[in-house]
């Protein structure tokens, strides 16, 4: 076993049967790119603002309450967007549960062959192709810049947000997503 991965394994064995004290906590599991991910030590609302569903309905992400919530603004000309996709939809098969969901978000002018394109060459079915075509939900989160992912607790408040792309599959990643689903 790897030095970094008997340590996350420590960490959340310890964890394991105790409530989690605080985000503190689940910080200290944070290596490699999710460093780069700040957790808010006081949940944030998030949007009420509507968006486009893959299947033409409007949505909003109280949609999603009961779930932990990976979001992930991304854009078809996003080449980090292309590199970190993959590695979503692995997450999303791993812990995509009735407690966990990735839900991706085109924002901008993505039109639909083109998203369907974008997946069919990186080898993604299994992730939303939900659209924010007027960048509503995004200016509304404060989104400057792509990708974005932000993390919403079971009630939908933003409790984590990670600028740029990441290594989603990393033990790392698991192990804070794990934390934040099981507190």
């Amino acid at each position: 076993m790897k030095p970094v991965s008997l340590v996350l394994y420590m960490a959340l064995g310890l964890c394991a049967n105790t409530a989690l004290a605080d985000m503190s906590d689940i910080a200290a599991l944070r290596m490699g790119d999710m460093k780069k991910l700040v957790l808010h030590a006081t949940p944030k609302s998030a949007t009420t603002v509507g968006f486009t569903a893959e299947d033409g309905s409007d949505m909003t992400l109280a949609d999603f309450k009961g779930k932990v919530v990976l979001l992930n603004f991304w854009a078809t000309w996003c080449a980090p967007c292309r590199k970190e996709m993959p590695m979503l939809s692995q997450l999303q098969a791993e812990l995509g549960s009735d407690a966990f969901e990735v839900v991706t978000l085109a924002t901008g002018r993505n039109m639909v062959p083109a998203m369907k394109k974008f997946f069919g060459d990186i080898g993604v079915d299994n992730l939303p192709l939900h659209r924010d075509p007027k960048q509503a939900v995004a200016r509304q989160m404060g989104v400057f810049g792509l990708p974005v992912t932000v993390i919403l607790d079971a009630q939908g408040n933003e409790i984590g947000r990670l600028q740029g792309d990441a290594d989603w599959n990393s033990d790392s990643a698991k192990s804070v997503l794990r934390a934040l689903i099981d507190s």
